[in-house]
């Protein structure tokens, strides 16, 4: 019987890394350490460019904010409000010093916001002075005048023309037409009363107590004193000459 020997098994060493280079290990330490830094310095340049534009657009809107403020505060003087209602309290300043410990960046948003209230009060300034204006102009409107000086607006303008009428007439030389104004003289100051009582019912609305005073008596004086004066004034000339 044949004895069969086993062989033993030869094992194979595993393959070692070689030996890694200190200087590349190094060089690559140090690229990665400079991008890192390159990048932390791009952005503390962006961020100090930053603040440098929002330091500088704070300026100017400090600037702006003073100038319209100092205006209003000139208008609101003159319209009687105190002085120390226009200054600002200490909590409000505590509030606003709070509001803006953040960096110029929030300083910058706290003025803005600042030049939109004073947008919004010069509207309101604005709009109480086109309201004074309106109330000056309706008390001056003929409707808030005395009644009879309202209706000379009226009465006066035709009690000339009857007048400038004659005068055009008797500069003519003609006889007729010398009568002819004088005719007019006792005519026209009846129309032109007539036409006033009508204008002044067309042009003037009736007061509160839904009334319009005509003032017909003082229409009659008005309208009839010129020509009155003015015929006898023609016959004078007529009759001496």
């Amino acid at each position: 019987m044949t004895e069969v020997r086993s062989t033993p098994t030869q094992r194979v060493a595993p393959e070692e890394p070689p030996p890694s280079d200190p200087v590349a290990a190094a060089w690559t330490d140090y690229l990665a350490a400079a991008r890192q830094l390159d990048g932390v310095r791009r952005g503390a340049a962006t961020a100090a460019g930053e603040q440098a534009r929002s330091v500088q657009a704070a300026r100017e809107e400090l600037t702006v904010v003073r100038a319209r403020l100092a205006a209003q505060q000139s208008r609101l003087r003159e319209r009687g409000v105190p002085a120390m209602a226009l200054v600002p309290s200490p909590p409000e300043v505590t509030v606003a010093a709070r509001s803006m410990a953040a960096g110029p960046a929030a300083v910058l948003t706290a003025l803005r916001t600042a030049r939109e209230c004073a947008d919004a009060a010069d509207g309101v300034l604005d709009a109480r002075g086109w309201v004074a204006v309106v109330g000056v102009w309706r008390a001056s409107r003929p409707e808030g005048w005395p009644d009879r000086l309202r209706n000379l607006l009226v009465y006066g303008p035709l009690a000339v023309l009857g007048p400038v009428l004659q005068v055009v007439l008797v500069l003519t030389g003609s006889g007729a037409r010398i009568a002819l104004a004088v005719l007019l003289g006792l005519v026209l100051p009846a129309v032109a009363f007539a036409v006033g009582w009508v204008g002044v019912g067309r042009f003037f609305r009736p007061g509160p107590d839904g009334r319009l005073d005509r003032t017909p008596r003082f229409g009659v004086l008005v309208c009839g004193v010129p020509a009155a004066l003015c015929t006898a004034g023609i016959l004078v000339a007529v009759l001496t000459g």
